[in-house]
Order: structure tokens, then sequence, then C-alpha cells
């Protein structure tokens, strides 16, 4: 942009602002999932392991893309993968209850992996389209709960040996470079295949969309722009450039 301006390509501040949009965009078609997350119909249930750290907004996220599929008329069920925290076990359990869910779980404290075994048996079983599988808010810094979420890809694959088929890591989009610390991590230790970002209703406005884009290249499934059910969107990168330039 900047030679081009030299070169007096761009003449005025409305050129200046179009060339700047389309260069945002085109860094963003990199990470443009096309429309959110696609499901193989061929895979049942089609497995997806929700990964991320405390505070993200990972158990509402679930709920959401629950709703979401339930809507498309897909049959789901939940795991109560997050067995440190008794408040995101009995999160789920209420929301499954409201919207006629089924949610596997067990005690707190029990082993993730054993109880992502069994939701992945049961939904078997039951013939169930989408098993979405929640995890503890692991931090990234610990290693030995990375080691954990690799033990419940393991575990996974003795039942289903292409599960989970996404791996989707939900940041805030509020918390910038160390969003991007965060999904370079996840993404070492599980193979993270999807992201959703949240919070941007609030005044980050995303920027860490574009270093996500440009270093990772992973497909941005969806954002969160409110608490309703309807406010997780697919990712559209035109659509983003358009509302950073709102003026």
């Amino acid at each position: 942009i900047t030679e081009r301006m030299n070169r007096k390509e761009l003449k005025d501040s409305d050129a200046l602002y179009d060339a700047l949009q389309e260069e945002m965009t085109s860094v963003l078609r990199r990470s443009d999932a096309g429309g959110g997350l696609q499901i193989d119909s061929g895979k049942q249930p089609y497995v997806i392991l929700m990964v991320g750290v405390n505070g993200v907004g990972k158990t509402t996220t679930i709920g959401k893309l629950a709703k979401k599929l339930q809507q498309e008329g897909k049959s789901v069920m939940l795991a109560a993968g997050d067995t440190f925290r008794a408040a995101a076990v009995e999160q789920l359990q209420v929301w499954g209850e409201r919207n006629n869910i089924p949610v596997v779980a067990q005690h707190t404290g029990a082993d993730s992996a054993s109880v992502i075994f069994d939701a992945v048996q049961s939904a078997q079983s039951r013939g169930v389209d989408v098993l979405i599988a929640d995890t503890a808010g692991r931090l990234h810094t610990k290693s030995n709960l990375m080691d954990e979420l690799s033990k419940v890809k393991r575990v996974m694959a003795k039942l289903d040996t292409s599960a989970p088929h996404e791996v989707m890591l939900v940041l805030d989009a509020g918390t910038g470079q160390n969003a991007l610390s965060q999904a370079e991590q996840f993404h070492q230790a599980v193979g993270v295949t999807g992201i959703t970002l949240t919070k941007l209703d609030g005044t980050a406005k995303g920027g860490i969309v574009f270093a996500i884009a440009s270093r990772m290249g992973l497909p941005i499934r969806f954002i969160g722009v409110g608490e309703q059910i309807d406010d997780l969107r697919p990712f559209a990168a035109d659509e983003f450039v358009r509302a950073l330039f709102d003026r």
C-alpha cells in the first residue's frame, strides 16, 4: 500500500480505505472456512473436541453450537469433559435439559478421557449425528494438562480412528498476543483444525484475527458477538473487514 501511495495510485482517503480493506480481506481469506463448520454426515458421530483456556466462553460456545446444529436438523450429544469444575458440568447439564440434548457426565474430578470415551460409545450406540466434547480450561503453559488433552485424543481413536473430526479452539478476542501463543501451543499439543473467536462484542475489535490468519492460516469457523444463541455467527472475511471500517 505504501508503494502504491508513492506511485500516486491512491489519490484520496477513500481510495486508501478501499485498498486497505482489499489487503486486509486477502490476509483473512486464508482463514475463511466458507461458512462455519461443515459436518460430514459420513462420520457418525461427527466428534467435535472443544479446547481453550478458562474464561474464554467455551461452555457457552458449546451451547450455542449445539443449538445451531439442532436447528439444522442434527441430533446432538454433549460430553462434560471439563471434570475439574463442577460448575462447567452443571452448566452443560442444565443446558442439555433445557434443549432436550443428552449430556454424558461423571463426578467432579473424574478422568476426562474416560468421560469422553463413554460419550463416544453412547453416541455410537444411539446413532447420534454430532458429539461435542468439552474439556477443562487448561492453562496452555501447563504441559501435564496438555498431555491429558493428547490422551483424550488417543482414547477417542480406540473407538473411531478418525475422531476427533474437528478440534475447535475457543479464543477470547480481547486477549491480544496471548491468544496467538495459546493457538500455537494448543495446535502443537492436539492439532487444532478450527477456531472460534468469542467476545467480539467488546471493545477489542479482534485484530488478533489477522495475526492468526497470517501466522497460522487456521480456519476461523465462528465469531461470538454477544450472549444470545444467534450471536454465534459463521466467520466471513469480507464482512469482518467491513465491520472494522464502519466509520
